[in-house]
């Protein structure tokens, strides 16, 4: 398949095309152009210069094309809006504002076709180029087809294949017909099926269809890439005669998917370009304005107090690694960093084989490769052949050493043999395992005993499932069976989820977002597409059928409602109550705590506001934790404990929120502020404010956050 493509859009403007039909909020240009923008910035987003698109205007109020200009008769009302070449966002841009509904409905369909396939003909002469033109028309306005035939032959000839999309076009296989009709659009529709059959490629469509399968994410195919091409070897062929040799070749398999990564960009508000040596030179624009990628630089300073200012500029070839072993910071030059490394030589070398039966399958890493001889080396195919079949046949795995070529850390691989048994593939497919350093072993107390601490084993316990319950899961999983719930085309009973039919909702999410914002900067994105929502829930008419067993399993289970942790705000007077209605500080003797321990602050806070019966309590407790939270910062060596100050602090207001009492909380940060920015707390303690407080969103309660504050949020930003 060619590697280049020319895709000519002729897009139908005409005034017919400003109307709404058939129930839609929108008009018909705009219900067509949903497909045309997609398909477009699919385009751009792919930025392959090889990929090229023109645009051709349809009953617009002007007229300009080549065919005109050479004085031809029938080409009026059509106009070329961009010629082929690559799409930009620039380009995307000028589009948006050119294509308007006009005020003509003159323009021939099939005279804008033949200015399209010109278009073709004269940018890839005779090169080898994947070509299409797409129609997109209501088709009300009349069409000349008395060259219909000739236009089609032309279009075989060029091997150029033709899309039409028509709005509200009639398809019995999609289920959809338009009624009322106009004589002339039933005419047309006939005129531009039967030119479409008469097509080599051809394809004929109603818009509807066409919308409808926006939303199913294209999958984007990945061309094969050589990982690795060298021998595989059983033993060592440079010792031994009886050593194993095979020349391979290993090509991915499967390759992990990832969401597109975005970049930093800073509004350009010098229109002459970027300047300033924080931004790159190049400036890109999208949707009418200027961005600036954002270039990151870093100064690195010691401490020297002969330095101006007490700081010196390091250079970074000048800097070590230091890994931190204590309280004391290890320095590691890269010579001693080198003895780390593990220097390794490109090999593929099988260690040893396992049988199938003692393999799991869930120790499974990363992603799949194929293994397979080298391309026209009849001995290595023999070999590889022979390897294959031999493992099919003893039920074994091989595990190979892999490393892909000097230098790189190695990889043990798992081979299984695929035979070319029914015409398969015959390779080796191929996927990572893990180091025994890799493997985590945790050890669980069983799920059908209970040993005692006598050493006997309790069979009957009440953390022990009974037989109604084993009995009652076992037919709630049968009932939650999905796979056999779908439907194949021929209404057989099928897969629910097929593997190919699943998609993941972030990469595809994102695409769509990106999309939508590329073509529209302003207008909101709209919902997720239904089909990446498909399989986050199980399906209503499953749980329906399904519902018998699941109350089964409730009462076998003697599953119980949990009440709902009460959350928001709560009287200051009214302390929390268990649920039983029982006093349990009576019960056990304990008094009502009344000082905070620095060492337990928090459970001891949140206990002591639980009791608390006025608000003189409260207000106490609120200043302990803060005389905690002050000789916390005050004692800090730098930074040490930092973070446990910022989690008192957390933890205090959230609870003076939930009492209703912000004042308190806010009199103490404000006077927190003053201390820490004047340096009473012993020395510099400006971090704790920025990083922990500021950047830990732990300001002052604004009214937002609690009705009964009286800070603002314009206040608390100042």
């Amino acid at each position: 398949m060619a590697d280049k493509e020319a895709t000519v859009y002729v897009v139908d403007v005409g005034e017919s095309m400003a109307d709404c039909h058939n129930g839609r909020d929108e008009s018909d240009l705009d219900f067509g152009m949903r497909y045309v923008w997609d398909k477009i910035s699919t385009t751009v987003a792919a930025g392959r210069k090889t990929w090229t698109a023109g645009v051709v205007g349809l009953n617009t109020d002007e007229t300009n094309n080549a065919q005109d200009r050479q004085g031809l008769d029938g080409y009026d009302n059509i106009s070329v809006l961009q010629e082929i070449g690559p799409m930009t966002m620039n380009s995307l841009r000028e589009l948006r504002s050119a294509i308007q509904p006009s005020r003509s409905h003159a323009g021939d369909v099939i005279s804008a076709i033949v200015v399209a396939l010109s278009m073709i003909e004269v940018f890839t002469k005779k090169l080898k180029y994947n070509r299409r033109i797409i129609l997109v028309t209501n088709a009300e306005s009349p069409i000349d087809d008395e060259s219909a035939d000739d236009i089609a032959r032309r279009l075989n000839d060029s091997n150029i294949e033709l899309v039409v999309i028509g709005v509200d076009f009639d398809d019995a296989e999609y289920g959809f017909k338009e009624e009322d009709k106009s004589s002339v659009k039933r005419k047309n529709e006939r005129i531009l099926r039967t030119m479409v059959d008469q097509c080599d490629n051809g394809v004929f469509g109603t818009m509807a269809q066409a919308v409808a399968e926006l939303a199913v994410p294209r999958i984007k195919p990945v061309r094969p890439f050589k990982a690795f091409d060298g021998p595989l070897t059983l033993g060592d062929p440079s010792k031994y005669e009886s050593a194993l040799s095979i020349h391979v070749e290993r090509y991915f398999k499967t390759k992990r998917a990832a969401p597109p990564s975005a970049s930093t960009v800073v509004i350009n508000t010098d229109r002459g370009g970027a300047t300033q040596s924080e931004t790159l030179d190049e400036d890109t624009e999208m949707g009418g304005a200027e961005f600036s990628g954002v270039k990151h630089m870093r100064a690195y300073r010691v401490n020297d107090d002969d330095a101006p200012g007490g700081k010196r500029d390091v250079d970074f070839e000048d800097l070590a690694k230091g890994y931190q072993y204590g309280r004391t910071v290890v320095p590691f030059s890269e010579s001693d960093f080198s003895v780390t490394k593990l220097e390794t030589k490109k090999s593929f070398t099988i260690l040893g084989f396992v049988p199938f039966s003692s393999y799991n399958p869930s120790i499974n890493l990363g992603e799949t490769g194929i293994i397979v001889a080298q391309k026209h080396n009849e001995e290595a195919e023999l070999a590889l052949s022979a390897l294959i079949h031999a493992l099919h046949e003893l039920e074994s795995y091989a595990v190979a050493r892999y490393v892909q070529k000097d230098n790189v850390q190695p990889q043990i691989l798992l081979l299984k043999p695929n035979p070319a048994i029914a015409d398969e593939f015959e390779c080796l497919y191929d996927v990572p395992l893990p180091f025994a350093e890799d493997v985590r072993s945790y050890q669980f107390p069983p799920l059908d005993k209970v040993p005692t601490v006598t050493g006997s084993v309790l069979k009957e316990h009440r953390l022990l499932p009974s037989d109604d319950l084993k009995e009652a899961m076992g037919d709630f999983v049968d009932a939650m069976d999905l796979s056999s719930f779908g439907v194949d085309d021929e209404g057989n009973p099928a897969e629910y989820a097929p593997i190919d039919e699943t998609y993941n909702p972030t990469i595809h999410r994102i695409n769509q977002a990106i999309r939508a914002r590329a073509v529209d900067p302003e207008s909101p994105i709209g919902p997720p597409a239904e089909i990446l929502l498909r399989f986050s829930k199980p399906p209503e008419t499953l749980i329906k059928k399904a519902m018998p067993d699941i109350e089964a399993l409730i009462d076998a289970a003697e599953i119980k409602k949990v009440p709902a942790k009460a959350r928001g705000r709560r009287g200051r007077k009214e302390p929390v109550k268990p649920l039983s209605g029982l006093d349990i500080d009576s019960l056990l003797g304990e008094s009502k705590r009344t000082a905070i321990s620095a060492d337990n602050a928090i459970p001891g806070f949140k206990q002591t506001l639980a009791t608390a019966e006025d608000d003189a309590t409260v207000e106490t407790a609120a200043k302990q934790m803060g005389a905690i939270v002050r000789t916390l910062i005050q004692d800090s060596f730098a930074d040490l404990f930092y973070g446990r100050a910022a989690e008192n602090l957390r933890v205090m207001r959230e609870e003076l929120i939930s009492l209703e009492v912000p004042a308190l909380y806010n009199t103490f940060l404000t006077g927190l502020k003053k201390s820490i920015l004047s340096g009473e707390l012993n020395g510099d303690r400006r971090e704790m404010w920025f990083k922990h407080i500021i950047g830990g969103r732990l300001d002052l309660i604004t009214q937002e956050e609690s009705e009964v504050s009286e800070v603002t949020a314009d206040a608390a930003a100042t």
